[in-house]
């Protein structure tokens, strides 16, 4: 595999595809690589196109570039499959937040768990099967690395509904975490040893230490003095568990019962309803920025992401040991949690792929959260494998916050206006009202 293809599906999210192409052609060896470039919008191919190309050429790279409207030219012969694609795009998550806001539902992010997530889920998988089918027959033995969310819902219904086995969830919040924790207990992150596991957004850091002593002594003594560090939810949640949950208050808050219903906790830890409108906005911003900057010939920042997928890459290329955290079908890998569901654990990636670690059990607090996540993926794949309308509503029952706002005639409501509201973008089977 001296110069490997690499696909990139939905490289229309040129921000995000920039940053991997710089963190790419930043290891020598991936210079000469096929970088595939797919998407259905043709003005952001255009662009994902010009803004590759500079980025080769800023960095010396003697990559070969092309771009494809058609999905399965890009997937023919790829090595590896970087998948961004955000189906239905801001429209759909205006929809996700504005629906549920009108029958009494707050969200600040809505793309993991929640309604939110039910249907990014749900409008997602129609085109994960067919990429999926796609990989199964144009390149069987590429590695499919998902960074589109909700993350462990679709690594789930790949792995269950199209057969592919070589797939794993990317996301930067456990690493995020660790640098911003090292940062407030004023430690250099290079000098940390840590372990996180759970599942994707609600991990768990389980060590975390410096030169063999447990760091956690010391994050309890600036939380102790500052009453600021302890308005984050991810603070109050830490205080209350044992252990740091891997990702921001904003996330975190969706996931349990506890904050988001109550006006009292979204003022004193400063929850802010509906901020992912506020990224969407500022991604298509972004968008348009990079757009004009190339159209006019003016130069872009070129800076690298640090994420995952390069690595992994280079990794797989070159044999170079690497630790990356991963999500994966559990199948033992945490003692505690369904072995059907996807978790986050640490992997190894070198010549042979990626190899999950085990993580054993977690401490009991954590697992049960961690299984009500779980059980409601669960429902909202089995509706689209088994098609089976009921388990949608089955799913925002079991959903904590959801389940905290709405009584279940409600909630059964909003199922029914979210189908409506999403239109064809359902698979058939799930399309059906069903009322009360």
């Amino acid at each position: 595999m001296n110069h490997p293809k690499i696909a990139f599906i939905g490289a229309g999210s040129v921000v995000f595809t920039q940053g991997l192409l710089a963190d790419l052609f930043a290891f020598p060896e991936l210079k000469g690589a096929h970088i595939a470039l797919h998407d259905i919008d043709p003005e952001r191919l255009t662009t994902a196109q010009a803004a590759a190309d500079h980025i080769a050429d800023h960095l010396g790279a003697h990559a070969t570039v092309t771009s494809h409207a058609d999905r399965r030219e890009a997937l023919a012969g790829a090595d590896f499959v970087i998948n961004i694609v955000q189906v239905g795009m801001g429209e759909a998550t205006r929809t996700d937040f504005e629906v549920p806001a009108r029958h009494g539902v707050r969200q600040t992010i809505g793309d993991t768990l929640g309604i939110g997530g039910i249907f990014r889920a749900l409008r997602t998988f129609p085109l994960l099967k067919a990429l999926g089918e796609d990989i199964a027959e144009l390149c069987p033995d590429a590695w499919l690395l998902n960074y589109t969310n909700p993350m462990a819902m679709n690594v789930q219904y790949l792995t269950q509904a199209t057969g592919l086995t070589r797939v794993v969830g990317l996301c930067h919040s456990v690493y995020w975490t660790m640098r911003d924790l090292a940062e407030l207990v004023d430690v250099p992150y290079e000098e940390i040893t840590y372990l996180a596991a759970g599942v994707n957004h609600q991990a768990w850091v389980l060590r975390f230490e410096h030169q063999g002593s447990d760091l956690y002594p010391r994050l309890d003594e600036l939380i102790a003095q500052d009453a600021q560090l302890r308005r984050r939810v991810r603070v109050d949640m830490y205080r209350r568990l044992g252990h740091y949950p891997t990702e921001t208050s904003e996330h975190s808050s969706e996931y349990v019962p506890w904050y988001l219903h109550h006006d009292s906790e979204v003022e004193r830890l400063r929850l802010p309803i509906g901020a992912y409108l506020g990224i969407v906005d500022e991604n298509v911003a972004a968008y348009h920025h990079t757009r004009d900057a190339l159209a006019a010939g003016e130069p872009l920042t070129v800076e690298g992401t640090m994420e995952y997928a390069p690595q992994i890459i280079h990794s797989i290329v070159t044999g170079t040991p690497r630790t990356v955290y991963g999500n994966v079908p559990n199948h033992g890998l945490i003692d505690n949690l369904p072995g059907h569901g996807v978790v986050e654990v640490p992997c190894l990636v070198d010549a042979s792929g990626i190899q999950p670690t085990r993580a054993g059990s977690l401490p009991p607090q954590l697992a049960a959260l961690n299984r009500t996540y779980l059980s409601m993926n669960d429902l909202v794949v089995r509706a689209a494998v088994d098609d089976e309308p009921r388990h949608i509503r089955h799913a925002a029952m079991t959903d904590p916050a959801t389940a905290a706002a709405l009584p279940v005639e409600q909630i059964w409501r909003l199922c029914d206006a979210m189908v409506r509201a999403h239109g064809d973008r359902l698979q058939p089977s799930l399309r059906r009202l069903l009322g009360d």
